[in-house]
């Protein structure tokens, strides 16, 4: 996967944190796509605005 080609991909949760932490955003695109889809599936798992950000925190961690 790269992330420029697959955006669509991402769980709009997520895209929404990413888009408020350019740090974390920069981070995850740079990950390769192993981690990348990592990050994704863990994300659809999420349920709460609050969970995603802090998840979106800890991506910088991956």
């Amino acid at each position: 996967m790269n992330f420029n080609d697959n955006v669509e991909e991402l769980p709009l949760g997520l895209s929404l944190a990413l888009a408020q932490d350019l740090n974390a955003l920069d981070h995850f695109a740079s990950l390769n796509d192993e981690k990348q889809q990592k990050v994704i599936n863990k994300a659809k798992q999420i349920k709460s605005k609050e969970e995603m950000h802090a998840y979106v925190q800890d991506i910088k961690n991956f």
